[in-house]
């Protein structure tokens, strides 16, 4: 990749997202952000919010071209919007799957599907996925049966990208996070040990590593960030 680098990076004002687009702006990256709403203050010249609905599909596609015609190629996209559900088998009705399909994959899926033809002309592209670790490890996921059904999708979708694209130039890697040490977080467990929580900049610095030329020869990959826990 030349410089400049353009990154789309979905949820960049959510409470990993932001801490993931100042990262990259610091290293010198345009960052086109998508939010549900344009409530960001972030005051740089680098740093484009887009509002967009990631569950319209159309709309999704319109603002892909638009952002690729604003700024360019897009080199990298880092896709962090979704959401979460607790329940186990007994209480989750097909219905609540759907609504975490449409959360954690759909999303993801509207924004990927366009910008692959755009990566595939430019010949080059760096997709990261935000997995988690339920959608690995059935011990964890029996409990949140939606979610982790959901995001386990997401490594399908990025193995059988790697597998269309093999020798293109194009990759897409998974990052399995485990629980993030964020604000929200810590108000809804408070009393959970919180040394054993990922920091949001310790996964800024895995995918700017992913996205990077340092990150280059790495293929298929699955990055679990559990920080021993």
């Amino acid at each position: 990749m030349s410089q400049p680098k353009t990154i789309l990076i979905t949820g960049a004002t959510g409470n990993l997202g932001t801490v993931v687009s100042q990262y990259f702006l610091a290293k010198g990256y345009t960052v086109i952000g998508t939010a549900r709403s344009k409530d960001s203050t972030a005051d740089n010249p680098s740093f484009h919010l887009y509002t967009v609905n990631l569950a319209d599909e159309v709309e999704v596609a319109g603002f892909v071209a638009r952002a690729a015609a604003d700024h360019g190629r897009i080199d990298a996209a880092l896709l962090l919007a979704g959401g979460f559900a607790m329940g186990d088998i007994a209480a989750t009705s097909s219905a609540a799957i759907r609504e975490q399909v449409a959360l954690n994959f759909e999303t993801a899926y509207h924004v990927v599907r366009p910008l692959l033809s755009h990566m595939q002309q430019n010949g080059r592209g760096r997709i990261v996925f935000t997995g988690s670790r339920p959608a690995l490890e059935p011990k964890a996921g029996h409990s949140m049966l939606a979610y982790a059904l959901s995001k386990a999708l997401l490594f399908q979708l990025a193995d059988m990208i790697n597998a269309a694209n093999r020798g293109s130039g194009i990759n897409a890697a998974v990052i399995v996070p485990g629980t993030i040490d964020t604000p929200a977080n810590r108000q809804g467990m408070p009393d959970a040990d919180f040394s054993t929580w990922v920091k949001p900049e310790s996964i800024a610095a895995a995918l700017y590593f992913l996205v990077s030329e340092s990150g280059s020869a790495v293929s298929d990959a699955v990055l679990k960030l559990y920080n021993g826990a």
